[in-house]
């Protein structure tokens, strides 16, 4: 079968098809032991509300520059199924993932025909093409939560929790304590643990405790420090700090290629995760800077050239959407905003949108398709009622929400495409049709 073959089949074995979500290890393991999957080479596992995508990418990257063979595995993808499996920044060609859908499918079928979702399907894929290609380092990013998902099957040798804010609360709790509990999950007893936010629930750190993690926390075991002096070179400068033993370590680096200054707390944690690891998987200062400065992420925080200026974001919870707000707020001088707006029912979405209040000049609504996407005039309704300002116009996707935006914006005007993946797939797609 081809690809596409392949990926209606995985989606059929689930009667809510890619979308389909049912929590749990008891599958994934039992299909992992019919493969006789070991973990190879040293893992490391990013879990987290938001900045898993962008963690993920610095520490795939920073390998990769340190001349290692990287698989990396993440999810959703934007526009080919291919993104999800990387190995060194490249995505995974339709024949490796044919092959390792037909041994995880041959496996199945021999362990009982034990009936996996689309993600424990692909979960076990992306390890099959990456020991086909005897990679020696594996960064997996987790699904959704941490302790029942499916990358969870994997025995990491360092663990981070990005950040921790309130998302898919049907699946994971109704509060950060609730949330943070599941996203501990992925660590395990004597293992390196690291957590980025700066407020991490008493769970989570109960959680590490119980079990015995070596649990590491941002502000206390790691960090970065923004230069006081208000030279050029300052500016373009950070300062990287560890505690690595009885020794402090610190570095003085440029600033991450990511945009913001959330980055900084991502790009901290992948240093500092390195850093535990160094025995297993030693790197150099000449693959963490080109590392840092060189990581692109499609669709965080991504500024498209050209006028007039587009800025695709994936955020759809309110902690992303307030960072990407921040963000805006540096970029200097626009005489309006558009806003190309998508997101998925199971959101927050006022709340989401509460940080953009009365900086829209203009929104530009787009249906996403599927269960659980909102329709553009649900959209609308939520904005009225918020009371967030600007015009409002409805569109069937966000494809076409794109081009209308282009089609309205002037050069000197700025459009931001946001709230979910399928949002910026529909923008770039719209970006890349010629004329």
């Amino acid at each position: 079968m081809n690809l596409s073959n392949w990926l209606a089949h995985l989606e059929g074995l689930h009667p809510k098809g890619q979308a389909g979500i049912e929590l749990g290890l008891d599958r994934i393991r039992l299909v992992k032991a019919a493969l006789g999957q070991t973990e190879h080479c040293p893992v490391i596992i990013v879990g987290g509300t938001n900045g898993k995508g962008s963690t993920c990418a610095y520490l795939a990257n920073i390998i990769d520059r340190a001349g290692y063979k990287v698989g990396c595995y993440t999810s959703p993808h934007l526009i080919d199924y291919n993104e999800r499996v990387r190995l060194n920044g490249v995505p995974a060609s339709d024949d490796a993932l044919c092959a390792a859908f037909a041994r995880v499918e041959a496996a199945r079928q021999q362990a009982g025909n034990v009936a996996l979702t689309y993600f424990e399907f692909g979960t076990l894929a992306a390890w099959e093409v990456f020991a086909a290609a005897g990679v020696e380092a594996a960064v997996l990013e987790v699904g959704l939560g941490g302790r029942l998902d499916a990358v969870n099957a994997y025995e990491p040798d360092v663990s981070i929790v990005t950040t921790i804010a309130l998302d898919h609360t049907d699946w994971l709790g109704a509060d950060r304590d609730s949330i943070g509990f599941e996203k501990a999950g992925i660590y395990r007893s004597g293992k390196p643990a690291f957590c980025a936010d700066p407020n991490p629930p008493q769970r989570l750190l109960d959680h590490a405790a119980a079990i015995g993690a070596d649990l590491r926390l941002i502000g206390r075991d790691f960090g970065f420090e923004r230069p006081s002096a208000e030279s050029e070179e300052n500016r373009l400068q950070w300062r990287w700090w560890c505690r690595s033993g009885e020794r402090l370590l610190k570095r003085s680096l440029a600033h991450p290629g990511l945009r913001g200054p959330v980055q900084l707390f991502n790009a901290s944690v992948a240093l500092a995760a390195l850093e535990a690891i160094s025995d297993k998987l030693p790197v150099t200062m000449q693959a963490i800077r080109p590392g840092l400065i060189e990581t692109e992420v499609v669709g965080r925080f991504q500024v498209v050239p050209g006028r007039p200026t587009v800025v695709l974001d994936v955020g759809h919870n309110p902690q992303a959407v307030k960072v990407l707000a921040d963000n805006i707020s540096g970029m200097g001088f626009f005489d309006r905003t558009h806003a190309v707006l998508g997101m998925l029912s199971d959101k927050d979405i006022a709340g989401a949108l509460q940080p953009l209040k009365g900086r829209v000049d203009y929104w530009h609504l787009a249906s996403l398709p599927g269960p659980r996407g909102t329709s553009a005039a649900a959209l609308q309704q939520i904005l009225i009622d918020a009371g967030l300002g600007g015009e409002v116009f409805c569109y069937e996707s966000a494809q076409d929400a794109m081009q209308a935006a282009k089609g309205r914006a002037g050069e000197s005007d700025r459009i931001l495409a946001f709230g979910s993946f399928y949002t910026v797939a529909g923008a770039l797609q719209a970006l890349r049709k010629k004329p």
